[in-house]
C-alpha cells in the first residue's frame, strides 16, 4: 500500500478538495490510505472553542461559525439534499451536546474530545466526494485502530494493539482516515501532539507495511530553510533518515519529529512533495547514497530560556539534574538546547502545556533561576564555518552552542 496524507492548506477550501482528487489521478489511486488533517485553520478555531468554554464565555457561537465554514464548503462539492451535510451538522451538534455535559475539568482532556472533530468532519468530506467521483474508498474513524494511552494531547501509541488491528485493513482497497487522533482504552479520543498528523500517517505506514508514504505540501519539499522566513532557500531532493531526523528535532516544521522513526524501523521511503505540482519530484527521504549535506536554517520560535545555578555555588551535580529532569518530565516541557558549566545549567525549552511558570516555582525552592520567555533557537546545520560571522550579525545572542557543522544560538 501506498499512505498519502494531506494537511490543512490541501483540504481548506472546496477549490483544495477537488485539487486533492487531481494529485490522486496523477499517482494513480489504488492501494492507498489516506491521512486527512483538520480543513484549513479548524483546529485553531476549536482550540479557541475550548478556551471560550473554559472561561465561561459564549463557545457556541464559534462552534456555529465553524460549522457555517464547513457546510460552505460541501456546497462547492455536494449537491443540496447530499446525506453529508446532515453528517456535518451532527458532528457539530456533538461537540455543543458534549460540553454542555461534561462535568471534567481536565483541560487536555475536553481539548481532545472538542478539537479532534475537525478531522472527523474532515475527512467524512473528502471521502465522500472521492466516492461521488468514482475514486472509491472506505472511510475509517483512526480511534478503531490507533490506541494509546490516556496522555491527553500527547498520546503515547500502544504498537502491540495498534499493529494487531490496522493489519486486518484489506491491502487491496483505499482508506480515508484522520492523522492526530487515536483512543485510549476506555475509548477515549486522545490526540497525538499538535502536527501530529504527519505521526498518524507513519503509524499506519508501519502497520501496513507500506510501500511508501507521501506528505503533500504547499511546499516543493524539503527545503534548506523556510521560504517564509529566509531568502534563497533551495531543494533537498535526497536526504537520510538521521539528517531529517536532525531537522525535525530542531524545529524544521516540514516534518513531524515524531514521524521518521517507525519509517526508518521499516526502510519505507518517505517523500515529501507539493500538491501545487505533483508531478515534481520532491524529496526522498530514506537510505540513499546521495545524501545531500547543504547547510540548512531552522528556526524555532516560541522558546523559553531557563538559568539554574546553585545558591551555594556548589557544583551541579548528577542528583541536581537528575531532579531538574525529573521536573520537566512531570511539566511535559521539552529541551530544545542544553548547556551546562561547573555550577549552572541553561536550558533553551518548549514548553506546550504551558508550565513554565509552575516548573520555576518549583526550582527556585532549591535553586537560583532565571527565566526569558518568547526567545527563539536558531539552528544552522552543515554550517560553512568560514562564513560564521554572517549568523550573529542583528542579533542579540542570549547563548550559543557550535558541535562539528551545527551552530545553535538563543536570540531575543
Amino acid at each position: 500500500m501506498k499512505i498519502f496524507k494531506f494537511g490543512g492548506a490541501s483540504v481548506k477550501d472546496a477549490e483544495s478538495v477537488k485539487n486533492v482528487s487531481m494529485v490522486l489521478k496523477s499517482q494513480g489511486f489504488t492501494q492507498c490510505l489516506l491521512v486527512i488533517s483538520a480543513m484549513g485553520k479548524t483546529t485553531n478555531e476549536l482550540e479557541k472553542v475550548v478556551e471560550l468554554y473554559f472561561h465561561k464565555q459564549d463557545y457556541q457561537t464559534e462552534i456555529k461559525n465553524i460549522k457555517q465554514k464547513h457546510i460552505e464548503i460541501a456546497k462547492g462539492l455536494f449537491e443540496e439534499n447530499h446525506p453529508v451535510f446532515s453528517e456535518i451538522r451532527l458532528f457539530f451538534d456533538d461537540i455543543d451536546s458534549f460540553l454542555r455535559r461534561n462535568k471534567s475539568p481536565n483541560y487536555n482532556f475536553v481539548y481532545d474530545q472538542v478539537v479532534s472533530c475537525g478531522e472527523m468532519i474532515s475527512t467524512k468530506i473528502v471521502s465522500e466526494y472521492l466516492n461521488d467521483i468514482q475514486f472509491t474508498n472506505q472511510w475509517l474513524d483512526a480511534r478503531d485502530y490507533v490506541k494509546t494511552d490516556n496522555s491527553y494531547r500527547d498520546g503515547v501509541v500502544d504498537w502491540n494493539k495498534t499493529e494487531e488491528l490496522i493489519s486486518k485493513l484489506n491491502p487491496e482497497m483505499c482508506y480515508v482516515t484522520q492523522g492526530f487522533i487515536g483512543s485510549d482504552e476506555n475509548n477515549f479520543t486522545v490526540t497525538l501532539g499538535r502536527e501530529g498528523s504527519d505521526y498518524s500517517a507513519a503509524i499506519f505506514a508501519y502497520c501496513l507495511n507500506a510501500e511508501a508514504m507521501t506528505i503533500w505540501k504547499d511546499v516543493p519539499g524539503v527545503m534548506t530553510g523556510d521560504p517564509r522566513k529566509f531568502e534563497n532557500v533551495s531543494l533537498l531532493s535526497n536526504i537520510s533518515y538521521e539528517e531529517a531526523i536532525e531537522m525535525a528535532y530542531y524545529g524544521a516544521s516540514v516534518i513531524h519529529p515524531k514521524t521518521l522513526q517507525p519509517l526508518q524501523q521499516k526502510n519505507i521511503p518517505f517523500y515529501v512533495k507539493s500538491f501545487v505540482d505533483p508531478t515534481k519530484a520532491g524529496t526522498k527521504v530514506g537510505i540513499t547514497d546521495k545524501n545531500q549535506q547543504e547547510e540548512s536554517y531552522i528556526l524555532k520560535e516560541n522558546q523559553i530560556l531557563l538559568t539554574i545555578s546553585t545558591r551555594d555555588f556548589s557544583f551541579i551535580a548528577e542528583d541536581h539534574m537528575s531532579m531538574i529532569f525529573n521536573h520537566l518530565a512531570k511539566h511535559k516541557i521539552k529541551v530544545s538546547l542544553m548547556q551546562n558549566s561547573a555550577i549552572s545549567l541553561a536550558l533553551c525549552l518548549e514548553d506546550k502545556f504551558n508550565h513554565a511558570d509552575e516548573l520555576n516555582e518549583e526550582l527556585q525552592k532549591i535553586f537560583e533561576t532565571g527565566i526569558i520567555k518568547n526567545v527563539s533557537l536558531f539552528t544552522v546545520r552543515n554550517a560553512n564555518m568560514d562564513n560564521i560571522d554572517q549568523f550573529y550579525h542583528g542579533k542579540s545572542v542570549l547563548l550559543e552552542q557550535i558541535s562539528k557543522n551545527t551552530l545553535q544560538m538563543v536570540t531575543q
